[in-house]
């Protein structure tokens, strides 16, 4: 496993990336990324702290060290210690980096169990899980189409969505666009996959596709959005923008134009039904959904010690509204501790000796997730309200000493608080809720688990694939069944027209 050294030194390797029209020379030392790319190798130092290495690791088959959440887990001890690694990385960021390396595990863990499902490409499954194990890489994943022209079947963007344009005897040559790649820029691998149906009709199968390409390989490109960190460092210091300079995952569009992929980082290839079948069917969804959870109800923790202590800061946390508005959080905070808990210790069983997370429990979290961020944005903009703006532009006002004195005698809060105590903890409540930062992240929550229909159609289709839909309705047929027309159907009840003492005797007899 890399150290944090090591981390950094491996995304020195001349990779392509755009920014503000103008290429990346290292990611390490931009001002876009440099912050964000030291919080990432903090996770890799962690694995080799012996405080924190013991919730981290575990000891793979091979007898190699790695993340729990890096291996397919046996029981659910096992799912359960995977879940507090998940928790203890995710601390890290206060739960507001959701794509750390842990995260492509939740794929990677599976290959070694699923590896069969790969046909014709079993041994690279099983290599990859080897390799991932061992080396604990930072992978990040593509697995949307370009928004653009959803209208037209895919045989119609054919040129845009990433495809097989060239077979050869060593691997595949690509081309195409894939979107969203979070933190791509900070990462070692690049896996490319679908999350809609691949087939481009007519008999045409080269966008059916599973692999992993290196960040730096020849064509590989990464069209970056606008850095948060770049612009808090512009702008204001960490005090201003305590989150935004050093957890922005920036989020590019990966653009491959004629890269080379050779064979032996293929997993589905002209594969339609590998290539449509891999998330429901080897175990994925369970585990993206378990670490999502986890590392959802890390931020809410987060979210609820904020809004604690600007309440108390404000002099409110005694108000009866604002009390109950305190334990509104707390609950949506206990409610996906429990459904991560339950996704461990009621797991499902997988291939080969291995045990997945639950995932009827994942389902009320996809579902629940997107719903709750917004409300508890909306909870902290009407309790904390305009505290949020009336904060001094920057934490420059305070070095400045003609202005200072005004900032510690208006700016101060409830309980002998200071003004700079003060304003420091609403600055943070501003950078996780009203930034461009804030802003993304409550888009990234809304959406993270995929498309708000989807969700919940999934859900569905889940409750009639494993009989929970059956089960459902026979429930109601049982009720049904003890009455018709003429009265109740059994001798439970009485009906109306029946003499009671005579039931009585018959039932003593």
């Amino acid at each position: 496993m890399m150290n944090g050294k090591e981390y950094l030194e491996s995304l020195r390797d001349g990779r392509t990336v755009f920014l503000n029209g103008d290429k990346v020379d290292d990611v390490t030392t931009h001002p876009a990324y440099r912050n964000s790319a030291r919080s990432i190798a903090q996770l890799y130092d962690a694995l080799h702290d012996p405080d924190t290495a013991r919730i981290l690791t575990a000891k793979t088959d091979e007898g190699h060290t790695t993340h729990k959440f890096f291996k397919a887990s046996k029981n659910a001890t096992e799912l359960l210690e995977a879940r507090d690694a998940i928790a203890q990385w995710s601390k890290l960021s206060y739960g507001f980096m959701g794509r750390t390396p842990d995260y492509k595990a939740a794929f990677t863990g599976s290959l070694g169990p699923y590896s069969d499902f790969y046909k014709g490409f079993e041994d690279n499954a099983k290599r990859w899980y080897e390799k991932t194990t061992r080396d604990v890489p930072f992978c990040n994943h593509t697995i949307i189409n370009p928004a653009m022209d959803r209208n037209k079947p895919l045989h119609e963007n054919k040129e845009v969505f990433v495809r097989t344009v060239e077979e050869r005897d060593d691997g595949i040559i690509v081309s195409g666009a894939k979107m969203v790649g979070t933190s791509a820029a900070l990462t070692n691998y690049n896996f490319v996959a679908n999350y809609s149906p691949v087939d481009l009709g007519e008999g045409d199968r080269s966008h059916a596709l599973i692999f992993f390409v290196p960040m730096n390989a020849p064509g590989l490109k990464m069209i970056s959005r606008q850095s948060f960190e770049e612009t808090a460092a512009k702008t204001g210091t960490p005090f201003d923008y305590p989150l935004s300079s050093r957890f922005d995952e920036n989020d590019a569009v990966i653009v491959l134009d004629h890269v080379f992929v050779p064979w032996e980082n293929v997993f589905a290839y002209n594969n339609v039904e590998i290539a449509n079948g891999f998330r429901s069917k080897t175990g994925w969804m369970n585990r993206y959904t378990f670490h999502g959870c986890t590392r959802y109800a890390v931020k809410l923790d987060f979210m609820a010690g904020l809004l604690m202590k600007a309440t108390e800061m404000a002099g409110t946390n005694q108000f009866r509204g604002v009390q109950a508005n305190i334990g509104e959080v707390l609950a949506y905070r206990n409610m996906f501790w429990a459904i991560s808990t339950a996704m461990a210790t009621d797991p499902m069983e997988g291939p080969n000796g291995t045990v997945l997370p639950n995932s009827t429990y994942a389902t009320a979290y996809r579902v629940f997730a997107p719903m709750v961020w917004p409300k508890v944005k909306q909870i902290f903009e009407q309790v904390v309200a305009g505290n949020l703006i009336q904060l001094p532009s920057s934490s420059k006002d305070f070095l400045n000493p003609e202005v200072r004195p005004y900032l510690d005698k208006y700016y101060k809060g409830s309980g002998a608080v200071s003004a700079v105590e003060r304003v420091k903890l609403m600055k943070l409540i501003w950078d996780s809720i009203g930034t461009e930062f804030g802003g993304r992240n409550e888009l990234y929550e809304i959406n993270y688990a995929g498309n708000h229909e989807n969700i919940r159609l999934e859900t569905m289709k889940m409750a009639d694939l494993n009989g929970q839909s059956d089960k459902f309705k026979a429930f109601v047929d049982l009720a049904m069944d003890d009455y018709d027309l003429h009265g109740w159907t059994n001798d439970k009840w009485i009906n109306e027209d029946e003499d009671i003492n005579d039931l009585i005797q018959l039932r003593m007899n």
